[in-house]
């Protein structure tokens, strides 16, 4: 099966104007061009320490057994492996032979493979073991019993087929908000971003990554392969999160840089053996998603010296909003940022699709040469775009001078007595708290007012319903966003990418009301 793009950006024309976002290389030939020199290592998994040199013999042999396995351009190449250097020269290998990749994160159930095998119809599958991928037939193993890979290795492709317009990868949505689509990228769309990125942040070939966060998902793909690979810098892969191994390695390996959700952040923070020495490399850290508030932002400043921001994305628009360094540090701390790039921001009534106000909360629409080409199935794509603006879905404030700040999903609204919370505006100011280290607002169904707010809070035991309302009391907060349940967990349910996973603090909630 060759996938094809099931979208045309309006501004396609001005995008590939000389100069222009899209006036770029393949990524294959822009990857091979931005290189460490000597043996300094640009890639890191465990033990393995990979050079460009020795990087660059992987992609080219790799490329070789993909085409003799008969992988030609636009054709899909498939696999399910944790955050392994085989997943990064994958990628590449695709690129060079203008294949598209499709990575599939290592949790997903046989179920979910099934269902994105249905949907790429791959050339070639490639998996870990005791990984559901790994049963298809004809699935080439990936360490472990019975391994092929060193197998797959053939003659090298020095000379790259693939073309800036190809598509380069395929990614699955998260699912946090229904069933995963397939995303559609293109060489050009990924190179313009990664390159614009590593500006962004300005980072240097001084700079080592950590990347914790599923190189199958779009901020592992973009942080941990391509803005170290165009920068270029070390990227260094972890194919679990574990906060003691974490700080091990921004102490061993000198990181600079860290990219993922703020569960992250909250476990390296809350480590019995952090000390200041142990994280001093650290100067930048970017953190998307909900529970983003300022007083994460302010508490992770503070926590591990280095600056802290705030970012949004998504799986089909990568990183289009953020602060520069130098933006003032409020408007990073409380906002996620201005636009990046030629990324194009409004916010409008979702019913009218009228711009709002400045200010006026309203549901985010965006468009830019990052975007991306459709879904495989046309039908999403058709109902997610309007006059080529992508309609995200995330309820926002954009103020004069083009700050935005996501304020929670359509979908995130809890309704009670007539009244709508946003459940962003209830965490902020949950996480304010001093004692709050981490907070999720959801809405229990109740007979009377359609719906309750109901807290989820890591924090300590000082932190109860009477402290909640007088707290919010205190802070000047209407009482109908008070929160009427306080309960207290160790530790956030988490979806694979990092994320909170509010539908089973729902249903929890539901259970306990």
């Amino acid at each position: 099966m060759s996938l094809r793009p099931t979208y045309e950006h309006p501004r396609a024309r001005d995008y590939r104007r000389q100069g222009g976002p899209w006036d770029v290389a393949p990524l294959d030939d822009l990857l091979r061009a931005a290189r460490l020199p000597g043996d300094q290592p640009v890639l890191v998994d465990g033990d393995v320490r990979l050079d460009a040199r020795r990087l660059e013999t992987w992609v080219a042999a790799l490329a070789g057994g993909l085409r003799a396995a008969g992988v030609r351009r636009r054709d899909v190449v498939a696999w399910q492996l944790p955050n392994w250097y085989e997943a990064v020269i994958l990628y590449r290998a695709c690129w060079r032979l203008g294949a598209v990749a499709a990575p599939i994160h290592h949790h997903a159930g046989p179920g979910e493979v099934g269902a994105v095998l249905d949907a790429v119809e791959p050339r070639v599958v490639l998996a870990g073991p005791d990984l559901p991928l790994r049963d298809v037939e004809g699935a080439v193993g990936v360490r472990g019993a019975g391994a092929g890979f060193h197998r797959l290795l053939g003659e090298p492709v020095t000379a790259s087929a693939g073309r800036a317009s190809d598509l380069a990868v395929v990614l699955f949505t998260a699912g946090s908000t229904g069933g995963p689509k397939a995303v559609l990228h293109t060489q050009r769309g990924l190179a313009y971003k990664g390159r614009l990125m590593g500006r962004v942040h300005s980072l240097t070939r001084g700079d080592a990554v950590l990347m914790p966060a599923p190189l199958a998902h779009v901020s592992g793909l973009l942080n941990g392969v391509l803005v170290p690979g165009l920068r270029p810098m070390r990227s260094v892969l972890m194919d679990r999160w574990d906060t003691g191994r974490a700080l091990r390695l921004v102490e061993r390996e000198q990181i600079t840089f860290m990219v993922g959700p703020p569960t992250f952040f909250t476990g390296l923070m809350g480590a019995g053996d952090l000390t200041p020495e142990r994280v001093s490399s650290l100067r930048l850290v970017s953190s998307g998603g909900a529970g983003v508030s300022p007083a994460f932002v302010q508490r992770a400043s503070a926590t591990l010296d280095c600056r802290v921001k705030r970012t949004y994305g998504s799986t089909e628009a990568p990183t289009v909003a953020t602060s520069r360094p130098r933006d003032p540090e409020e408007a990073a701390r409380t906002t996620d940022g201005r636009s990046t790039g030629d990324a194009e921001l409004r916010v409008v009534d979702p019913t009218t699709g009228r711009d709002r106000p400045p200010g006026e909360p309203g549901e985010l629409w965006l468009r830019g040469p990052e975007l991306f080409v459709g879904y495989a199935d046309p039908a999403p794509t058709r109902a997610a775009l309007t006059k080529g603006w992508f309609r995200t879905g995330d309820l926002a404030t954009l103020d004069g001078d083009g700050w935005v700040t996501i304020v929670g999903r359509l979908k995130d609204v809890i309704i009670r007595g007539g009244e709508n919370v946003a459940v962003a505006e209830v965490e902020a100011v949950l996480e304010a708290h001093p004692a709050v280290r981490q907070a999720v607002a959801v809405g229990v169904p109740d007979e009377r007012l359609g719906e309750r707010v109901c807290a989820f809070v890591v924090s300590g035991d000082s932190f109860d319903l009477e402290a909640c309302r007088a707290w919010f009391e205190a802070r000047g907060v209407a009482r109908f966003k008070t929160p009427e349940r306080v309960v207290r967990l160790d530790e956030l349910p988490t979806l694979a990418a990092g994320k909170v996973d509010r539908a089973a603090l729902r249903r929890l909630a539901a259970r306990r009301s």
